[in-house]
């Protein structure tokens, strides 16, 4: 069961997530992961690779974005098809476009 902090630190997370601030989701979904049961902390894990994962996009770290997304396709996947009020599937999936999109964008030219 979670306590009213750490839902509080989800959803705060989750919100700076869809507002673009993806440092600030990091800070409070880890303390959401931390306060987490052990069933559950992959899940916030996974999200906070997620947020991550756009952090360093935003750096132009494509490899540090390419594993954190790998990461966050492991941890989030055996909660598919929904968990804690996320489509998780449909976070799988845009996880997918943005590793396929990062791997096209950097293909070298080929003549």
């Amino acid at each position: 069961m979670r306590n009213a902090s750490q839902e509080g630190h989800f959803e705060a997370g989750l919100a700076l997530i869809r507002a673009g601030r993806y440092f600030d989701a990091h800070e409070e979904l880890e303390l959401a992961w931390r306060a987490a049961a052990p069933q559950e902390r992959d899940f916030y894990q996974g999200l906070v690779h997620v947020a991550v994962a756009w952090y360093q996009h935003g750096r132009g770290r494509r490899i540090g974005f390419e594993r954190q997304l790998e990461k966050a396709a492991r941890r989030l996947a055996p909660y598919a098809p929904e968990h804690r009020g996320v489509d998780v599937t449909s976070v799988l999936a845009q996880v997918e476009a943005a590793r396929d999109a990062a791997t096209r964008e950097l293909e070298p030219v080929r003549l």
